[in-house]
């Protein structure tokens, strides 16, 4: 009988420069499912690649001296290697610069052409270079930068093709809200309140500013953009609209697609929308995690950047604990559509309580005292207690705990689960005291049976934990005497599979407990100099890429600037907005009786750090309400490299109500 097909995929990751462990996450999960799939007997394909095509990448192989090509040549080479290293079983890799992508892309627009879909048009909004997408002002966040990555945005104005949306918004709209298409499901409110309800907008599906793209097969001006061509990935790697693979009627639709948050509009909205206008059916799922985002010393998430120099190499990292380590760690950690901070003490911690203190102190255990009490080898006498039904049935149980955590794509909760019996069975250990059984000849049946139920509860936990440990979990098959058979996924919802006279070997102890003042010590001396690495060795451009220099806007006469009215203030007071994160409201001393302005900087400023300070405000801004309260004006401030908002201090002995020329 053959197999159930599954097919499971990771976005295709943008080339920007070095992986950090941020980018692990999303690959690392699809592997423990595919690898959870394949135990269950099901055929997989397991799809990732690389998005290469793009105005940021043409620009960025330009500043090397390099094509294109060869620029993402190179940075596909390292991710192919971390994904090795971090023992990743994908099936298949697609680039967008393969042959038959491009072709079957080519086909993909012509048939929306075709089909009167995709028109001819201006487009003439914000645009993000970094994320590489278009917004309206409505959706820009409230300092008018991509609501994305809060980066400034800058006008774009250029012929292009655009795709029909509005024909798709209801369908969509009910599949959002009325399917467990999306997961978690409350990421739902959020698009159809911010994307369908205001009205879905035609989408941009040309550009005519760069070249390094698919040409559009009809109009040599324009390449195909980014999400058409990015999206499509998905079913071009099984051979839709191409010869190079032919596996599109067996996988497709897909199980489940697995994307981080900043990219769940493209695959909520946009992907199923193409695949309507095709006549295709629907991917299953649209699983969407959260970032992995660097605590820093004062306990503060930063999401990761190569300027902040915060980028935590996973090559490191699993050279000082194991690979399998570091990706339990980042599993069990983020819970589906939350963000997960990453810290080394949390890190460490996590290692040592769970690893070293857990399981792998379990496993030493019971194989020492199995080698010492009877020489490794178990006797065949067996003498149960009522006890031992506590441990087997918390044992038992657990494959179909899994087997529903891993079908909802919860990892966290599957590792959880699974520890459960982990930690059910340390505390049998010190319920049934095999070092006192071990004392007495007339207990010896009696210890045996405690040893052997250890070894059959570490069997069924060690299976279990093998798609997400796959390098670990074979020293402990062969430190607990298991052989292949015994650590099947049929097996590992059975007790009592292990030969009554098992055989154990002991072996290096799988997870060392870390002394962690001495690691964090150690660790944060190579933070701290890659950091200093990191800055030193930012080129200018890099810096510029950081946080997107904005170009300048159009040209202004010193008659058009006369209209605008800087003035020196005092701030006398300061408090947080209430229901805006972002928002403080300052109470100013302009020199002309105060005014109360409200500012999009509580992200970096404490009200105290403010209070006593002179700042410089747009004095004649028409007022505002922002979250009830209103502004008077506005703060002048500068974007940093970092992505933080810096205020601009005057000269202190500036009197109140300067004027800034």
């Amino acid at each position: 009988m053959p197999k159930k097909p599954f097919y499971i995929t990771t976005p295709i990751y943008y080339p920007s420069g070095n992986p950090h462990i941020g980018h692990c996450y999303t690959t690392v999960a699809c592997d423990s499912i595919a690898r959870y799939k394949r135990m269950q007997g099901y055929d997989v394909m397991f799809l990732t690649g690389t998005d290469e095509h793009g105005q940021k990448i043409e620009q960025k192989a330009m500043e090397a001296g390099v094509t294109p090509k060869q620029y993402v040549d190179g940075i596909v080479a390292t991710f192919k290697k971390l994904w090795s290293y971090m023992n990743i079983s994908y099936d298949r890799y697609i680039r967008t610069t393969d042959d038959y992508h491009v072709e079957a892309v080519q086909k993909i627009f012509k048939a929306l052409y075709d089909k009167g879909y995709i028109y001819k048009s201006e487009y003439m909004g914000k645009y993000c270079t970094p994320c590489e997408s278009f917004w309206t002002d409505s959706q820009l966040d409230e300092d008018g930068c991509c609501p994305e990555c809060h980066r400034p945005v800058k006008v774009a104005k250029e012929e292009a093709y655009f795709m029909k949306m509005s024909p798709f918004a209801d369908r969509i709209e009910k599949l959002l809200t009325e399917t467990d298409y999306l997961r978690p499901k409350t990421r739902a409110t959020e698009l159809v309140n911010n994307f369908i309800k205001p009205g879905l907008e035609d989408l941009c599906v040309s550009r005519t500013t760069f070249k390094w793209g698919i040409p559009v097969t009809f109009d040599d001006k324009h390449v195909v953009y980014v999400w058409i061509d990015a999206l499509s990935n998905y079913i071009t790697a099984l051979g839709y609209e191409n010869s190079a693979h032919a596996d599109f009627e067996k996988f497709w639709p897909a199980d489940v697609h697995m994307v981080a948050k900043d990219i769940m509009r493209f695959h909520a909205i946009i992907w199923p929308a193409m695949l309507m206008a095709l006549d295709l059916p629907l991917p299953k799922h649209l699983a969407v995690h959260g970032w992995i985002t660097f605590l820093n010393k004062q306990g503060e998430a930063q999401k990761m950047s190569k300027s902040l120099g915060n980028v935590v190499d996973p090559f490191m990292l699993g050279e000082r604990y194991g690979v399998d380590a570091i990706r339990y760690h980042i599993l069990r950690e983020m819970a589906l559509g939350a963000d997960s901070a990453f810290s080394n003490e949390i890190m460490i911690n996590r290692i040592n309580s769970d690893l070293a203190n857990g399981f792998g102190n379990l496993v030493s255990r019971t194989v020492a005292m199995a080698d010492k009490y009877f020489g490794g080898k178990l006797p065949t006498e067996r003498e149960a207690e009522d006890i031992d039904e506590q441990l087997i049935g918390c044992v038992s149980a657990i494959r179909e705990k899994v087997d529903k955590c891993i079908d909802e794509t919860r990892l966290k909760n599957a590792l959880e689960e699974i520890f459960t019996a982990v930690d059910r069975a340390n505390k049998y250990i010190d319920e049934t005291e095999p070092w006192k059984l071990g004392k007495d000849e007339a207990k010896r049946a009696r210890l045996a049976s405690v040893l052997y139920n250890l070894l059959e509860a570490i069997r069924v936990i060690s299976t279990l934990l093998s798609p997400f440990m796959p390098t670990t979990m074979p020293k402990v098959w062969e430190q607990i005497g298991a052989s292949q058979s015994d650590v099947t996924y049929e097996n590992a919802g059975r007790f009592g599979v292990l030969p009554l006279d098992v055989t154990v070997h002991k072996g290096e102890i799988l997870f060392p407990r870390i002394d962690i003042d001495k690691e964090i010590e150690e660790l944060n001396a190579i933070i701290e100099k890659n950091m200093a690495d990191a800055k030193a060795k930012l080129s200018d451009a890099e810096k510029a890429d950081e946080f997107a220099v904005p170009e300048l806007a159009d040209e202004i006469t010193i008659d058009d600037f006369a209209k605008v009215d800087l003035r020196v203030a005092l701030v006398k007071s300061a408090e947080k907005v209430k229901k805006a994160k972002k928002l403080l409201c300052l109470q100013l001393d302009d020199g002309m009786g105060g005014r109360q302005v409200v500012s999009g900087i509580a992200n970096w400023y404490a009200p105290e750090d403010l209070v006593g300070k002179k700042v410089i405000i747009v004095a004649n801004l028409k007022p505002v309400t922002l979250c009830g309260v209103e502004s008077q004006g506005m703060i002048c401030a500068a974007d940093a490299p970092d992505g933080s908002a810096k205020v601009i201090f005057p000269d202190q002995s500036l009197p109140c109500g300067a004027k800034i020329r």
